[in-house]
């Protein structure tokens, strides 16, 4: 049986870089390989002996200066040998993890030589906006204006958008007006064996923290489009209360050194692996997370599945799947008062904080890698088998 051919353009292909590498990354990992074959384009190929499956094409790239973890493709320096590639590979479907200078030479190849492209939106990069400019906030309408023709010129006639919640279809929909008949809702998955209220470990929390006070988990990358003023404020005012708790910033990225500086008394652990994260989240007490700029949200979840009731903002993909009073709670994303109060509420309310964790594990529980993975293999088996030519042999058995 011939094999599907995919080639997937990905800025970079390392395994739990950020929630878009570990949502590609389920992917990759269960390719039935005797129905496709997969050819990887990127920039940062897999590192510490780790390997994907199929040939990789790597080209130059240059790192983002205002982000130095990030590094951008330029494959512009590549092309003919890129095109070379292509043709020799010849694929059935295209696949690209980023709207770039990759996804731009992706979905130009993809229009000459008539083969589909499909994309998963990882990245809300419309509402980074005000972050990006919080100090110049009168280029704000400009930026946003132009992200969202940025966003219509690379998703708009893609065959395929796999966006994980109603709430960013609508977005998509109104603010970047895309026509909207090709975003189809792929949620994300979940390891509910990694994820689990199993993990609970007092002790270990404990050696982190030196004491027994009610502990606000925070995880995620520390850049400031995760709304981390509102992380500082919510600290200052626990301060200015005399209220305690601990607070354990779980992540790195380049806010690391201010947060710091302005959270002297708060627990950074840097970037931890999976099995740290997971007893984190089981034997944290709350999970805070401000942020109004999320796609799906993955450390939400991960916290759910864990246990922990979560207070998050009112914005972004949580709010898909947050219930207000029932799997979490949901503030105005820089209502630092209001975040006080609730996270308030669940310290001092066994009765609400048993109810948030035991609806958020029922929502989780729905949660299946394995199923959304095959939704994606299905769609790429149904686009492969219409821009497949037919046969000499199926030509003629019909004509029979």
């Amino acid at each position: 049986m011939k094999r599907i051919k995919v080639a997937f353009f990905a800025e970079n292909l390392i395994d739990d870089f950020d929630g878009a590498s570990r949502t590609v990354f389920q992917i990759l990992n269960r390719i039935p390989s005797d129905e496709f074959e997969f050819m990887y384009f990127t920039a940062v190929p897999p590192q510490d002996g780790k390997r994907v499956k199929g040939e990789i094409f790597q080209f130059r790239s240059v790192s983002i200066p205002s982000n130095e973890t990030y590094r951008m493709g330029l494959p512009y320096f590549s092309k003919a040998k890129m095109w070379a590639a292509l043709d020799d590979f010849k694929p059935d479907v295209i696949h690209f993890t980023s709207p770039s200078p990759c996804a731009t030479y992706a979905k130009k190849y993809g229009k000459e030589r008539g083969v589909p492209v499909i994309a998963i939106y990882h990245t809300h990069f419309i509402s980074y906006v005000k972050y990006y400019f919080r100090k110049m906030k009168f280029l704000t309408p400009f930026c946003e204006k132009l992200v969202c023709n940025i966003m219509r010129r690379y998703y708009n006639d893609l065959a395929k958008v796999y966006v994980p919640t109603g709430e960013i279809i609508r977005d998509l929909r109104h603010l970047a007006r895309l026509k909207g008949d090709n975003l189809k809702l792929w949620q994300r998955g979940l390891d509910n064996q990694l994820f689990n209220p199993d993990k609970r470990d007092t002790a270990f929390i404990r050696q982190i923290t030196g004491n027994t006070n009610p502990n606000i988990l925070f995880a995620s990358r520390l850049v400031w489009e995760k709304n981390l003023d509102a992380l500082i404020k919510l600290y200052e005012y626990y301060q200015m209360k005399g209220d305690a708790v601990n607070f354990i910033i779980a992540g790195d990225g380049i806010a690391k050194k201010e947060l710091q500086q302005k959270m002297p008394k708060a627990y950074f652990l840097n970037m931890v692996g999976h099995d740290e994260l997971s007893r984190l989240y089981a034997s944290a007490d709350v999970f805070f997370f401000p942020s109004d700029t999320e796609t799906y949200g993955n450390v939400v979840v991960e916290a759910m599945a864990s246990g922990l009731p979560c207070v998050v903002a009112d914005g972004g993909g949580p709010k898909s799947y947050i219930e207000h009073g029932t799997t979490g709670l949901l503030c105005e994303a820089n209502d630092t008062e209001a975040y006080y109060e609730a996270i308030t509420k669940i310290l001092k309310d066994s009765e609400l904080q048993n109810k948030i964790s035991y609806n958020g594990l029922e929502f989780t529980k729905q949660l299946s890698w394995e199923n959304l993975v095959e939704i994606y293999f299905d769609d790429l088996r149904r686009m492969a088998r219409k821009t497949q030519p037919v046969s000499v042999q199926a030509t003629l058995a019909l004509q029979v």
